[in-house]
């Protein structure tokens, strides 16, 4: 990914430099407080984090396998103070966790296409102590981004919005990394997210000429509905469009309490 893109953190990650000084600031974290990386994948940017800022570490995520690997990460940044660091497996709108516990939260591009995204603002906002604060990425097409309407009904405030720049590029480079490096993601984040993220990939990358990739490979699309033609009366398949490379930067939604 280049030299904006911190190796330590994850080959896979989408995370550089700038963001995660963004982090740092935004957090305003004290010494000894617990954040909370919400969507973990290999530990990389919480376990940064923690170690950056002198706070404990709980992290979750869907991938049993991702769980694992960063679990075994946790002595390489943190070292004999490894113990302040657990990550567990549960879903971004189930956390498991009690009310009010997290002094800060991290969620770096986990909203994916099907995620209810109030819901995940709404448990997140549930667990975030009062004075904390909430940081999340996330790319944004719709002209008026429902951050404020998601944020009253979690009972937070929009603090910041910050610009994450370097895109679209930046995901025209990791599409074309995951697809390449398609196996050693399996190794690492097990079959079925990486699964999901090769066909992210292949179907976001942008054709020679700058085109986007489109269509879901021909399993998936050989099997969606069909329609009839008024013009002919035959059947033809439509062919589901996942969405394009984000035309625009994401946005890091810095939320309070």
């Amino acid at each position: 990914m280049g030299d904006d893109y911190p190796s330590e953190i994850g080959a896979s990650s989408s995370c550089d430099w700038p963001l995660l000084g963004l982090m740092a600031a935004r957090l305003r974290m004290a010494p000894g407080r617990l954040l909370v990386h919400a969507g973990c994948g290999n530990g990389g940017i919480g376990l940064w984090l923690s170690r950056a800022l002198a706070v404990h570490l709980y992290g979750f995520g869907l991938s049993p396998v991702a769980v694992a690997h960063a679990t075994g990460r946790q002595r390489h940044f943190l070292g004999e103070q490894s113990m302040r660091a657990s990550f567990r497996v549960a879903a971004l709108e189930k956390t498991g966790l009690p009310d009010h516990v997290a002094h800060g939260i991290v969620c770096v591009n986990a909203l994916t296409d099907g995620i209810d995204k109030a819901a995940v603002v709404y448990e997140l906002g549930r667990i975030l102590a009062p004075g904390g604060r909430l940081v999340m990425t996330r790319s944004q097409r719709a002209a008026t981004p429902p951050w404020q309407d998601h944020a009253r009904a979690a009972g937070l405030q929009v603090e910041h919005v910050d610009e994450h720049p370097g895109e679209p590029a930046m995901w025209e480079r990791l599409y074309r990394l995951w697809i390449e490096h398609a196996e050693g993601l399996r190794r690492e984040l097990g079959e079925d997210q990486a699964r999901g993220m090769g066909a992210g990939g292949r179907a976001r990358a942008p054709r020679p000429g700058g085109r986007p990739g489109g269509g879901l490979g021909r399993a998936q699309s050989a099997c969606g509905p069909r329609v009839i033609s008024e013009s002919t009366g035959l059947t033809r398949k439509i062919r589901p469009r996942m969405p394009d490379v984000p035309q625009a930067p994401s946005r890091a939604v810095c939320f309070s309490r």
